[in-house]
């Protein structure tokens, strides 16, 4: 009884010390894919240039203005006289339709007030509306990457979609300093 006891001690230190095995290194690119999303996301973005090339050329009538922030548009309304543009933590409230670059119309007549640069809204619109004065209407063309880009809006717009969004400021209240 010794003996056993003795020699299953033994057999279980022995069987406990082997070592793991060395496992394999997988052979992994990490490069790779970030390689192929750049030359996918440069690919989309030279399809929706040509598009919004397209758009432009086909209405000669509209003098579309190229924004520093990579979207263009046109005034449906031009206000000369007013200055008052909106401002960080101004309450803006605007009415604006979305339609794809199609001219497929997606949202309709919406109405929304929102609080400038201290709110969710899709980064084209949010830098669209600081070059508005109030009462005037533009036609703004964005780039997937300005719209919703990858995610689309969990709702009737999907993955990168460029939009065309018509909006009308209607008011500015200026934030109380």
């Amino acid at each position: 009884m010794k003996y056993l006891l003795i020699i299953f001690s033994l057999s279980i230190l022995f069987f406990s010390c082997k070592s793991p095995e060395a496992r394999i290194p997988e052979s992994v690119q990490t490069g790779s894919f970030l390689k192929e999303s750049a030359e996918r996301n440069k690919k989309l973005n030279e399809l929706e240039q040509k598009q919004i090339k397209n758009i432009i050329t086909s209405n000669p009538d509209k003098a579309y203005i190229a924004s520093e922030s990579g979207f263009w548009y046109y005034y449906n309304t031009k206000v000369e006289n007013d200055t008052i543009k909106p401002q960080f933590g101004d309450i803006v409230n605007f009415d604006y339709n979305i339609s794809n670059i199609e001219g497929k119309e997606i949202y309709t007549k919406v109405k929304r007030s929102y609080i400038i640069d201290k709110e969710e809204l899709f980064t084209g619109l949010r830098e669209g509306l600081k070059l508005l004065k109030p009462t005037e209407t533009a036609t703004f063309i964005f780039p997937s990457q300005k719209a919703f880009g990858y995610y689309g809006d969990d709702n009737k717009i999907g993955t990168n979609i460029p939009l065309i969004c018509e909006v009308t400021l209607n008011t500015i209240t200026q934030k109380n300093d």
